[in-house]
């Protein structure tokens, strides 16, 4: 049996090609749709060649299925893999909560990066039932369930109840908004980006806020 050939690309590792892929389509999903987003353009935008995205992924649904994974890999990386936190004290939950709002916070602001990935993750969510299972059962749901868990622990509420779960949506989507209303905020700001040191200034807010809810709800 004869070994599948790599198809040309450009000079760049099979890897290099994946994940410039990945970002293509991140970018080009995220702003046109899948529907629109053609193959041709997904290659040109990744410098490599229309073979490539057959090779890599199995056509461009199985790029648009990466992009997914892509994604939840990412998010999972800056907030940790969901875990089991029975046994921890109300102070060490609030730190849990924190670390993972500073790494969200870090993950979702900073850099152009991370604004495509976000573009394709509000339209997919909407758009894609696939794909926002995918997300659901990945990252999304494992990850609330975790941080409702934390939020129990740190006020003493149920875990299950919806103040508690309204609660963590609120803090991520506050978080979010820093990267989808980032234009917005550099202009009130007077930020020409957000570097390092305005993502500090946004997570330490942020962080302000959630201690300060976290407190509202002991009482």
């Amino acid at each position: 049996m004869t070994q599948k050939a790599l198809p040309p690309e450009s000079g760049n590792s099979a890897e290099t090609t994946r994940a410039n892929l990945i970002d293509a389509g991140f970018e080009l999903f995220g702003a046109e749709g899948y529907a629109a987003t053609s193959t041709r353009r997904l290659a040109e935008r990744a410098g490599t060649n229309v073979a490539s995205i057959a090779y890599h992924f199995g056509g461009k649904a199985g790029l648009h299925e990466a992009c997914a994974r892509a994604a939840a890999e990412r998010i999972a990386q800056a907030v940790g893999v969901p875990r089991d936190h029975e046994g921890l004290s109300p102070e060490a939950a609030v730190a849990c909560l924190e670390r993972t709002l500073r790494g969200l916070v870090g993950m979702l602001v900073r850099g152009d990066a991370a604004r495509s990935m976000v573009g394709f993750l509000v339209r997919e969510m909407n758009a894609s039932e696939t794909t926002a299972q995918l997300l659901h059962d990945h990252i999304v749901a494992p990850k609330h369930r975790e941080l409702c868990q934390l939020w129990s622990i740190a006020t003493g509420q149920p875990a299950g109840a919806d103040e508690v779960k309204l609660a963590v949506f609120a803090m991520v989507g506050q978080a979010l908004y820093f990267r989808v209303g980032q234009p917005v905020v550099r202009r009130i700001m007077d930020w020409e980006s957000v570097g390092d040191v305005e993502t500090d200034l946004i997570a330490e807010a942020l962080v302000a806020q959630m201690r300060t809810a976290i407190e509202r709800s002991r009482r």
